[in-house]
């Protein structure tokens, strides 16, 4: 489970990969939700340069905002859909698949549709965090992690559930077409180029 088994991804590498990627991929999402706000206040597009040269004079801060919540959603997305998911199908596959005319297309959709419920529920309140620390100004003052979680206690107060979870319902079919989709395209991919490998003799076909 910890270091995976030949293609498959185990506990250790998810996490490594969730933690290290976070600070190159939160200022791209941070740019994003700084042009949706934008936005949704003036109904015009903000640049990205713009972005960058209010980031520039508080050297590049902000752009690092939301950073902690990203690592816990990243580490989510990908213990449930890098690990969890392929464990699922292989699951699936030898209890429905050999025993039905289920493909490894089908077994992956019912896995996808059995994590998704569950890593919507774990995201989007991380999500949320994200969304209250990246959407306020850059040049206003930045909410902490702290900060974000009353924000959201507050929200929660006055919404109920709804104000972690919404968009519950549409977030859990983009997840299991976004699950499905992936691992089809990696098995795909992974079948070509093996087949490429053993028809130039670089890997000896499996008997």
């Amino acid at each position: 489970f910890f270091l995976g088994e030949g293609e498959n991804p185990g506990f250790a590498a998810a996490t490594a990969a969730s933690i290290l990627s976070a600070p190159f991929i939160n200022p791209i999402r941070m740019i994003e939700k700084q042009q949706r706000a934008y936005f949704k206040q003036t109904g015009a597009t903000k640049p990205i340069f713009e972005i960058l040269r209010e980031s520039a004079a508080q050297k590049f801060a902000p752009l690092f905002r939301g950073t902690i919540p990203l690592m816990g959603h990243s580490l989510a997305s990908a213990l449930l859909g890098l690990v969890g998911q392929p464990r699922l199908q292989k699951y699936i596959q030898q209890e429905l698949g050999d025993k039905t005319s289920m493909g490894r297309a089908a077994t992956g959709l019912v896995a996808s549709a059995v994590v998704s419920p569950i890593y919507v529920v774990v995201t989007n309140p991380l999500s949320r965090l994200e969304v209250i620390m990246q959407t306020n100004s850059i040049q206003g003052k930045a909410y902490s992690v702290t900060s974000a979680i009353k924000e959201m206690v507050t929200d929660m107060t006055a919404f109920g559930m709804r104000g972690v979870f919404r968009g519950q319902g549409i977030g859990i079919m983009k997840a299991v077409i976004s699950l499905t989709l992936f691992h089809e395209g990696r098995h795909f991919l992974q079948d070509q180029f093996k087949s490429y490998n053993e028809s130039h003799g670089y890997l000896a076909p499996e008997l």
